[in-house]
C-alpha cells in the first residue's frame, strides 16, 4: 500500500516525523512530497536533518502559498505515483493544495488534525480547515470535541480520534531538547509571530510595541515573513527583544522548555507550551486549540492587554492531559493499514 504526504511548512515536518516512522513500521509505502511553502533553510531542511526524516521523493521548490499555483504541481506528481491514499496535515495552503488535488484525481484522502475549529472565518486557516474536512474520506481528529464538530457539520468521511502527533513527536524529542536548553540570567519569554494578520505593518508594529514594553526580556526567533515586514516598515525593537535567526525544532523545543512563558500566534506552539507545562498567551482573538485556555494555561490576547497578560500567566496545577497519549502516528498507520480507500 502506498501513502502520498504533502508537506509545505514547518508543523508538518514535526508530524511527519513520527507519522513516518510509524507508517513505515506498519510496512506502509510513502512518498513525500514538499511543496517548497517555507523554503528558508531553518523552516525547512532543518527538519529532515534534526529529525532524520528521510528526503522527499519529490521537492516541488514553489516558493509560494499560492494553493492554486501548488496544486498542478502535486496532482502532476500523484498522478505519475497513484497512492493508495494521500495523507495531508493541518490546516495549511499545501494542506488545500494537496486535498484538491487529490480530489481532482479521485485518490483517498486522509486528513490529520481534521475537525478543529476556531470559529473566526477571517483566518485562511480556519477556511482551509473546513474545505479539506469536506473533502477528506478518513479524518484524524485529535480529541471527541473535533470529532463531535465533525458530526454537526454533517461531514461525510470517516472520523477517528488518534491524538494529536505533534504530541508524539513532543513525547520523543523532549528529553533532547531540555539537555540543549541554554542557562540565562533571568526569567525570558518566548515569542513568536508570522500569521497573516499579526504582519500587517500596524498590528506588528503595536504588537512588538506592547512586547517591548512589557517589562519581560524576551527571545524572538524572527520569521522570514515576519523579518521582511519589519526590514521593510522600518519597524524598530526595544532592547528588551532579543532577535535571532529562526531556529530548527529541537531548538525551538529548548528554547520553550527553559521559558517562564510563551507569547505566540502559533498554533502548534500553544500545544507544545501545554505539553511542556509554560504559560502561553496567544496573540489571536481566537484558538482552535480552546481546550488550553479553558485549562486556564493559555489567554487569548491583544496589544493593549499583553503585558497585563504576561503578568497573570501561569500554569495551573490540576492541568488535564490534552490531546492524547502521544501515541497517535500508530493509530494513523493502523488505520490507513486497515481501512479500504473509499
Amino acid at each position: 500500500m502506498k501513502i502520498a504526504s504533502i508537506v509545505g511548512n514547518r508543523p508538518q515536518f514535526i508530524k511527519a516525523a513520527p507519522t513516518s516512522v510509524a507508517l513505515r513500521e506498519r510496512g506502509l509505502e510513502e512518498v513525500v512530497i514538499h511543496t517548497g511553502q517555507h523554503y528558508d533553510r531553518e523552516l525547512s531542511q532543518v527538519f529532515y536533518d534534526e529529525l532524520g526524516l528521510e528526503e522527499p521523493r519529490y521537492r516541488l521548490d514553489l516558493r509560494t502559498a499560492d494553493p492554486q499555483l501548488m496544486q498542478p504541481a502535486i496532482a502532476d506528481r500523484l498522478a505519475g505515483e497513484r497512492p493508495d491514499w494521500v495523507l495531508v496535515y493541518g490546516d495549511t495552503n499545501s494542506t488545500l493544495a494537496g486535498a484538491e488535488a487529490a480530489a481532482e484525481l479521485g485518490i483517498a484522502l486522509a486528513h490529520v488534525e481534521a475537525g478543529l475549529r476556531s470559529g473566526d472565518l477571517s483566518m485562511p486557516e480556519e477556511r482551509n480547515r473546513i474545505e479539506v474536512d469536506k473533502r477528506a474520506h478518513l479524518l484524524f481528529c485529535p480529541d471527541e470535541r473535533s470529532r463531535e464538530t465533525l458530526a454537526a457539520e454533517a461531514v461525510p468521511g470517516r472520523a477517528e480520534v488518534v491524538g494529536d502527533v505533534m504530541a508524539d513527536a513532543t513525547r520523543l524529542f523532549e528529553p533532547i531538547a531540555r539537555a540543549r536548553a541554554a542557562e540565562r540570567p533571568e526569567p525570558y519569554a518566548v515569542l513568536t509571530i508570522h500569521r497573516e494578520a499579526n504582519t500587517e505593518p500596524e498590528q506588528l508594529r503595536s504588537l512588538l510595541e506592547a512586547a517591548g514594553s512589557s517589562g519581560w526580556s524576551l527571545v524572538f526567533p524572527v520569521h522570514p515573513r515576519t523579518g521582511k515586514v519589519i526590514e521593510e516598515h522600518g519597524i524598530s525593537l526595544q532592547p528588551s527583544i532579543e532577535a535571532i535567526e529562526p531556529v530548527g525544532y529541537l531548538e525551538m523545543l529548548a528554547l520553550v522548555s527553559g521559558a517562564a512563558r510563551v507569547v505566540t500566534d502559533s498554533g502548534g506552539l500553544q500545544k507544545e507550551a501545554y505539553w511542556l507545562r509554560v504559560p502561553c498567551i496567544t496573540l489571536r482573538p481566537s484558538t482552535e486549540w480552546i481546550d488550553t485556555v479553558q485549562a486556564g494555561a493559555n489567554r487569548l490576547a491583544e496589544p493593549d492587554d499583553l503585558a497585563q497578560a504576561l503578568a497573570d500567566a501561569s500554569f495551573p496545577e490540576d492541568a488535564p492531559p490534552l490531546y492524547g497519549d502521544g501515541h497517535a502516528a500508530e493509530r494513523i498507520a493502523e488505520a490507513l493499514y486497515t481501512l479500504p480507500p473509499t
